[in-house]
């Protein structure tokens, strides 16, 4: 039979990128980067409040500035990558994000390292869904899809670790400038190999208008809910303010879905959400970061205040958890994702990352890091690792490639918005049990060293009690992982969503 131009087309469509591999080498580059940010400025911030005179009542500004443009654009970031090709989207927020640290580095005050730190959000926002709606159309073949996710998903858990280590060196033997100038070589790097290897798939591109009422309303909306999270931490749940943020963000993502329901190129189809395994996903993966909060913000307290480690010695002491996402990730998860469906995976990867939590839960002042930290951590990298990279892959399969990117967006958003809801409510945990612990055992203390010894028993005793709820949330994200994914084992043919058109994709999975 003779060979159409369209018979042609559609060939080319399914033949893998012989790039590919050299593409995730510069995909994973960027996530890293982006991840990196979210910890590594944490370590530095003392430092360079010192040094531009920033306030204590400002100082959470610099962390909080990233979130909210991070969090309240994504869902824009994942449309404009779809609109625009995801190629273009990727290069293009890599620049900025690039240009936004050289600014942050070189920040000679409050303002210009608070609109540097906007500026980051801003252009990460842009980039992250582009790099994970990548890794989704250019990798089509479930064996290989399930090895290029195993390799994200240990970069997207193990990342913030990363930031602390690096944060700590660059921080204690060069200056807290260096945390924001490190981004320059990776966007660079990243960037020139994007744009020379990486290879647009066919037919995946939206030619859709921009839906701008979607976008006021869900950028304002995810702005408000994340910063409502962010002022109950410092103001109070019972405070006017964050509860105005709470009730307008309730109207205003309402809103957006009612909106999102009636226009015709709505900025997020509901059908992105409405889809069982991928809500399913969403769902599972905000819950199970606000666990993981447990872990980074009470430990690195833990190992710093209690027991006097310093910022670099911190960092390293988070390596058994590194290590045990890489093996879950890498080797579990990779190895058996195209054998058992991804529920098996999902379900038990966030038990074991609680029975990991549930280990610290027994933290004490005297506590030995080799005897519990370490093997907590271990459990926890080994489950997180487990699960997330089915999580990852799960969340944008079978979508159109039109829409790959919100849907990509729309993983993110979960993480961010985990973030924001972990970060408050843990705190607030954390510190009530403090108080409390401290008001009930002051009058025994009557010496300094007894009050020392108090102040240090309070604070494990907020931590504990954070965890235990740490432990509770990373158990329901693996109930609801079991529940509500019913997608079955993954065949070995092309990913629907591919970028393949309709009478070409071969489904992924046997419903």
């Amino acid at each position: 039979m003779p060979e159409t131009a369209e018979t042609k087309r559609s060939a080319a469509v399914l033949q893998p990128d012989p790039g590919r591999w050299k593409a995730l080498v510069f995909i994973a580059l960027a996530q890293l980067m982006v991840v990196l940010d979210a910890t590594i400025v944490n370590i530095a911030l003392p430092s360079a409040q010192q040094d531009l005179g920033i306030s204590d009542g400002n100082r959470q500004w610099v962390i909080t500035a990233y979130a909210l443009a991070f969090g309240g654009l994504l869902l824009f970031g994942g449309r404009i990558a779809d609109l625009w090709g995801r190629k273009r989207a990727f290069v293009v927020g890599l620049a900025g994000f690039a240009a936004a640290s050289a600014l942050g580095g070189a920040a000679t005050g409050e303002a210009m390292m608070l609109g540097a730190r906007a500026l980051q959000g801003a252009f990460g926002a842009l980039l992250a869904p582009a790099a994970l709606s990548l890794l989704a159309v250019t990798f089509t073949d479930a064996k290989e899809r399930a090895k290029a996710f195993g390799i994200y998903g240990a970069i997207a858990g193990g990342g913030g670790a990363v930031g602390l280590i690096l944060g700590g060196f660059l921080t204690e033997y060069l200056n807290w400038r260096w945390t924001f100038f490190v981004n320059i070589p990776f966007a660079v790097v990243a960037a020139v190999g994007a744009y020379l290897v990486i290879r647009e798939p066919a037919g995946g591109r939206n030619r859709a208008a921009l839906d701008v009422p979607g976008v006021v309303l869900s950028t304002l909306g995810l702005v408000a809910l994340v910063y409502g999270f962010t002022r109950a931490e410092s103001e109070g749940w019972s405070d006017a303010g964050t509860i105005g943020m709470f009730v307008a963000s309730v109207v205003l993502l309402g809103t957006f879905v009612l909106v999102e329901a009636r226009v015709k190129a709505p900025l997020l189809p509901l059908r992105v959400l409405t889809d069982r395994n991928r809500g399913g996903v969403y769902l599972s993966l905000g819950l199970a970061v606000i666990g993981m909060f447990g872990l980074f913000l009470f430990l690195t307290y833990y190992l710093q205040v209690v027991k006097g480690y310093s910022p670099v010695l911190t960092g390293f002491a988070f390596l058994p958890m590194i290590a045990g996402m890489i093996i879950g990730s890498t080797q579990i998860g990779t190895r058996l994702m195209t054998r058992v469906p991804p529920r098996l995976l999902m379900g038990p990867g966030f038990l074991t990352a609680a029975i990991g939590m549930l280990m610290l839960t027994q933290l004490e002042v005297g506590t030995s890091y080799a005897g519990l930290i370490l093997p907590a951590q271990l459990l926890l990298g080994l489950g997180m690792g487990t699960a997330f990279m089915p999580a990852m892959s799960l969340a944008t399969h079978g979508v159109d490639p039109k829409d790959a990117g919100v849907a990509s967006a729309m993983v993110n958003t979960s993480q961010q918005v985990g973030g924001a809801i972990g970060t408050a409510l843990l705190n607030t945990i954390a510190a009530s049990a403090t108080t409390a612990y401290l008001t009930d055992h002051a009058a025994a203390a009557t010496t300094p060293d007894a009050q020392k010894l108090l102040q240090l028993q309070g604070m494990v005793e907020g931590y504990t009690s954070a965890i235990w709820w740490a432990v509770g949330i990373l158990a329901a994200a693996s109930a609801i992982a079991v529940t509500l994914i019913t997608t079955g084992k993954p065949d070995t043919g092309a990913v629907a969503g591919s970028g393949a058109d309709d009478e070409v994709r071969v489904p992924v999975v046997a419903h």
